[in-house]
């Protein structure tokens, strides 16, 4: 192996939650942090990685809207999904107080995700690019009025006091990544539950969506997400994002894809992959 077939690319600095997922699954490769979500898709693309670990969806506070219109034209494929459990800390410089903290910095969905606490305590959110970045930016400051929230990693590499260990307004604060790499992957649906994630865009009739999606319900295909977002400034061409249970080469599965197919524009596939052991676990508690 060469040594980027061990780097794995995330968006953010050093000790942010994409950071932590990317240790979780993958701990004998090498993190490699990017500006932005296009920074790590380019890593790939650029043989400065070989895999991208992506934040989709979080538990609390919904999706992460960028990578809904990056990935389709990102030119890579989803080969995995990884479930990370979130630990908001509020971290500030040594000899900091709680009572003393004015303002708290961090990605506007950590913000979004503490926002009782912040509320209960009158600190003022600052949106950071990221968790790790903000983490960063108050060492540099260091004003005793002015904290982060970030991860107890973070708050190490940037030597950090914890004022607060866990401050989510949710207990079971998790976020879902996904993992994507160049070249698609082709797992065996008789040895693992499969997932499947594509976009598409119903062609302009009545009831489009509706008879789109009805080759899934006849062929009893389960759709565990379905999104649309807009994609142009007219607000009137959407896109749908999906992910459902099966493999496009069993029958039942490519019946319904072909009717999708009939009533759609475009119907682009971005990943076929093992489904995550944490979905078995979310069945189990119902």
């Amino acid at each position: 192996m060469t040594d980027v077939d061990h780097i794995i690319a995330f968006q953010g600095a050093k000790g942010a939650n994409s950071d932590l997922a990317c240790h979780a699954v993958f701990p004998e490769m090498e993190s490699l942090p990017c500006y932005s979500f296009e920074d790590t898709f380019a890593a790939v693309h650029e043989g400065k990685a070989r895999l991208a670990m992506i934040p989709i969806e979080n538990s609390s506070a919904g999706r992460v809207a960028d990578n809904h219109h990056l990935m389709p034209e990102s030119g890579l494929h989803i080969i995995g999904e990884h479930y990370e459990k979130i630990e908001h800390r509020l971290l500030a410089p040594k000899g900091a107080s709680l009572a003393g903290l004015k303002q708290v910095h961090s990605h506007v969905h950590a913000l979004a995700q503490c926002r009782k606490f912040l509320r209960a305590h009158n600190i003022e959110p600052i949106v950071a690019a990221d968790t790790a970045g903000a983490a960063q930016q108050i060492a540099k400051l260091n004003d005793p009025s002015v904290g982060a929230i970030a991860t107890s990693l973070a708050g190490k590499i940037y030597g950090l006091d914890t004022l607060s260990s866990e401050i989510s307004d949710a207990e079971d604060n998790t976020t879902r990544f996904l993992i994507m790499s160049k070249d698609p992957i082709d797992p065996d649906p008789a040895k693992t539950k499969v997932m499947m994630t594509f976009v598409f865009r119903v062609r302009s009739v009545p009831a489009a969506l509706y008879k789109a999606l009805g080759g899934f319900a006849t062929n009893g295909v389960n759709i565990t997400k379905l999104e649309s977002y807009i994609t142009d400034g007219s607000f009137s061409v959407a896109q749908f994002y999906a992910d459902i249970e099966g493999h496009p080469n069993e029958r039942l599965v490519r019946l319904a894809l072909e009717e999708l197919s009939f009533f759609s524009k475009e119907v682009k596939i971005l990943g076929v992959y093992p489904a995550n052991s944490f979905r078995e676990r979310g069945v189990a508690a119902e």
